[in-house]
């Protein structure tokens, strides 16, 4: 199957090495049925066992009272619902505010933001129904100023969160961010976005799964689709082991989706590796060397940003773009990397041992909004990805939207336009490595 990044990226059977799955408890049994063993059917069949897929499934067995089943490739949230940072926030965009508003308009803008409040809300409406313990975080999101001159940028962003979009926001000077937050060597003040908060990913993702499979939706993890076929009205998904028949079909694979699944939608996206360390636990001492005293998810503003967070028993999570290969070689390179780096931004902190490296896909594309809609010559596959690394919040509530959409309760024309239809083609997608790589160069220099 083409990729192109290292085969180790999709390898099912490579372990992830996060401390997500050191922490969180086991999947309950009889959740995960895979892997699929014999030919079935279903009234709507689901490719990816992550937040989009799950979220689908729960709500149409719940709401609908439909015959759902799921197929994950790995283990159910293998991809980067169990791997991500955590991060439950919004928006899912890699536009800024004012290009939203000019690309769509302020009513269309506004209504793509308030879906994203609410799909905040949403997960911890789930987490609290369905009593799925998420260790939350937090009462919204800090974005850091990594430089003197981008505390301006701050200020008009949170001009636009705030007069047009009617969103809780405020503004710290570095000495108002030292005192009630933390002090780093790339911190000159910050905005806090109030909507949001940090949660154990993986906790968050078996929690769904479990609840998901309470309703009667069926899941089959270590079932990757390995031939997917037209059978008159039916779709025929084919595994190592079994198969499934099925009237309709999501496609909600994001940074993980390949030709196999639809080379119309994968030459559309560009999965770009992110990658995590965290530390050993911290002390008192240590944490008020650099005056740390939150719980807020934290970014910087750079074009290349980190993203970082204190976790639960007082270890430091730390997250940065990643290498273009993928091999494991690169991966250890980019590990020292952000080590170095940790320690330059958090100079007390240099020394501080890393306990857990991992790494897994986030999902842009040219349109640089997320993408829910059906596909162009056969409207019974549907598709919701391309969440531009900031899934947590969106893809929940995308999964949501794909079960309203296909139960009737809503139509296509009830979407903001941010999110309609497929994203643009990108042009000769064979070169995307290089566009990446031209990206991050610019990127780079812009950081500096």
């Amino acid at each position: 199957m083409m990729t192109w990044y290292d085969n180790s990226i999709y390898d099912t059977k490579r372990p992830i090495g996060s401390f997500w799955q050191d922490d969180a408890p086991p999947l309950a049994d009889g959740v995960d049925l895979g892997p699929l063993s014999q030919d079935i059917e279903c009234d709507v069949a689901i490719i990816g066992g992550g937040y989009t897929g799950l979220s689908a499934a729960y709500h149409l067995a719940r709401d609908f009272h439909m015959d759902v089943c799921v197929l994950e490739a790995g283990p159910l949230g293998w991809g980067a619902s169990g791997r991500n940072a955590g991060f439950c926030t919004l928006p899912p965009m890699g536009l800024s505010y004012a290009r939203l508003i000019s690309r769509y308009g302020i009513e269309e803008a506004r209504r793509f933001i308030a879906t994203q409040v609410e799909a905040v809300d949403l997960v911890a409406g789930l987490a609290r129904d369905e009593n799925i313990d998420i260790q939350r975080q937090g009462q919204g999101m800090i974005y850091v100023a990594h430089a003197p001159d981008r505390f301006a940028e701050l200020k008009e962003k949170a001009e636009y969160m705030k007069q047009e979009f009617g969103l809780a926001v405020s503004l710290l000077t570095r000495e108002e961010m030292a005192s009630t937050h933390h002090d780093s060597t790339e911190q000159f003040g910050a905005l806090v976005n109030h909507t949001g908060f940090g949660l154990q990913p993986l906790r968050f993702m078996r929690g769904l799964a479990a609840a998901t499979a309470r309703t009667g939706a069926r899941l089959y993890g270590r079932s990757e689709v390995l031939r997917w076929e037209r059978d008159g009205s039916q779709h025929r998904l084919i595994t190592a082991t079994g198969s499934l028949r099925a009237r309709r079909v999501i496609v909600a694979t994001n940074g993980f989706t390949r030709p196999l699944h639809d080379a119309k939608l994968a030459n559309r996206l560009v999965p770009v590796l992110s990658n995590i360390i965290v530390t050993r636990p911290m002390n008192a001492d240590e944490l008020m060397a650099q005056n740390w005293q939150s719980d807020y998810p934290c970014s910087n503003t750079r074009k290349l940003l980190f993203y970082y967070r204190m976790l639960p028993g007082n270890r430091f999570l730390f997250g940065a773009r990643g290498d273009l290969t993928g091999t494991p070689a690169d991966g250890a390179k980019m590990r020292s990397v952000m080590e170095q780096r940790r320690g330059e931004v958090f100079p007390h902190w240099k020394d501080v041992t890393t306990t857990h490296f991992w790494r897994g896909l986030i999902c842009m594309n040219a349109r640089l909004t997320p993408a829910i809609g059906q596909m162009p010559d056969d409207e019974t596959v549907y598709f919701a990805m391309g969440y531009q690394g900031n899934g947590v919040a969106a893809a929940p509530w995308a999964g949501r939207t794909l079960a309203r959409l296909m139960g009737g309760k809503m139509s296509f024309g009830d979407l903001p336009a941010p999110f309609k239809g497929m994203p643009p083609r990108i042009p000769l997608p064979s070169l995307r490595p290089w566009y990446l790589r031209a990206a991050l160069g610019f990127y780079h220099l812009q950081d500096r």
